[in-house]
C-alpha cells in the first residue's frame, strides 16, 4: 500500500499530494508518469509525476477534480494509504538524454497551462541542477487558478504568469504571452507545452511561425499504462503512437490535435470503443513492442 504523507488544496479542486512510493522515487525521471488506483475497485488514473525526492522515497502528484475517481482521491487524508501507485510510466523527457553542454546552449521556454504547471515543475527543476536556466509561462483562467508560481520561481531564470482575464499577471492567453515575449526581444530555440490539448495545439501554431522546435505532453485516455487498451492512440506525422509507451512527449508540430481530441471524446463512450477499433483495425492496440501483442 502507498501512504498519503501530506495534502494540500492550492487553489479550488486542485489538491497535491506526496505519496510513500521508494522504488517509483528511485528510478522516475522528469516527464513520467504514474497510474493509481484509490482502492480495489477504482478505476486507474494516470497522474504526471510532479516531483520526487529519492532520499525520503516519495512522489508528489497534482491533481484536479474531474470525475468520480479525482473525487474520491481528494477525500483521502494523510494516514490514508492508495491500493496501486504503478511508475514511473512513459519516457523521460528528451532534456534527460542530451548532453548538458547541448543544452546550455539552448534558450528554453516551457509553457505551462493549468494543472500542466505540474509536470513542467519537475523538468525546470531538473534543468536548474544542471546549470541550464529556463523561462517559464504560466497561464490560468483567473489567479485563483495559479498554482506552484513560487517554487517556480525558485527553479526557473524568470517566471511570466498571464491570466485569461487579467486578473493577475498579464492579461490573455498563454499564445499571447509567446507572442509578447517574442516582441520585447525574447529568443527561444526550444519550447515545452504542456496543458489541455486546445491550449498545446495552439501553442504549437503559434511557435511554428517563428520557427521555434516545440515538445508537447500528450494527455489522452490512458487505461493500462502498456498500449494495450488502445485508448491513448494518436497520429503523429502521419505515423500511429501510443501517448503511454511512445510519450508523453511528441513533436508538438507533427502531432494531430484535432484527430487527438475527437478520438478522445468518442473513446468515453462504450459505442465510441467499439466503432474506433472497428475503424483502426489492427493498429487500435500498441501493446509494449517487443511481446508481439501489436503484430
Amino acid at each position: 500500500m502507498y501512504r498519503i504523507i501530506s495534502k494540500q488544496e492550492p487553489a479550488a479542486n486542485i489538491f497535491t499530494m506526496v505519496v510513500e512510493a521508494p522504488r517509483v522515487a528511485k528510478n522516475c525521471l522528469p516527464g513520467q508518469f504514474i497510474i493509481l488506483r484509490v482502492d480495489e475497485e477504482g478505476e486507474r488514473i494516470p497522474l504526471t509525476i510532479c516531483d520526487y525526492d529519492r532520499t525520503a522515497g516519495t512522489i508528489t502528484i497534482v491533481f484536479q477534480i474531474v470525475g468520480a475517481t479525482s473525487l474520491r482521491l481528494s477525500e483521502l487524508n494523510v494516514g490514508d494509504e492508495l491500493a496501486d501507485f504503478v511508475g514511473p510510466l512513459g519516457k523521460p523527457s528528451e532534456f534527460c538524454e542530451t548532453p548538458v553542454e547541448e543544452l546550455k546552449k539552448k534558450s528554453i521556454l516551457f509553457v505551462a497551462g493549468g494543472v500542466g504547471t505540474a509536470p513542467v515543475y519537475p523538468q525546470v527543476k531538473w534543468l536548474k541542477e544542471q546549470g541550464v536556466p529556463s523561462d517559464v509561462i504560466i497561464g490560468a483562467k483567473n489567479k485563483s487558478f495559479v498554482i506552484l508560481e513560487e517554487e517556480m520561481k525558485a527553479v526557473a531564470a524568470n517566471v511570466y504568469v498571464t491570466t485569461d482575464d487579467g486578473s493577475y499577471g498579464r492579461s490573455g492567453m498563454v499564445t499571447k504571452c509567446i507572442e509578447d515575449l517574442i516582441a520585447e526581444g525574447k529568443h527561444y530555440d526550444v519550447c515545452v507545452a504542456i496543458g489541455p490539448m486546445i491550449m498545446m495545439k495552439f501553442c504549437a501554431l503559434t511557435t511554428k511561425k517563428y520557427g521555434i522546435k516545440t515538445v508537447v505532453s500528450m494527455n489522452p485516455i490512458m487505461v493500462d499504462g502498456t498500449g494495450m487498451c488502445g485508448g491513448c492512440r494518436l497520429m503523429v506525422g502521419g505515423e500511429v503512437k501510443f501517448a503511454c509507451v511512445d510519450g508523453p512527449e511528441f513533436d508538438g508540430h507533427l502531432v494531430d490535435f484535432d484527430q487527438a481530441m475527437k478520438r478522445s471524446a468518442q473513446y468515453k463512450t462504450a459505442e465510441g470503443r467499439a466503432y474506433l477499433k472497428e475503424q483502426e483495425g489492427n493498429t487500435h492496440h500498441g501493446g509494449c513492442g517487443n511481446c508481439g501483442g501489436d503484430k
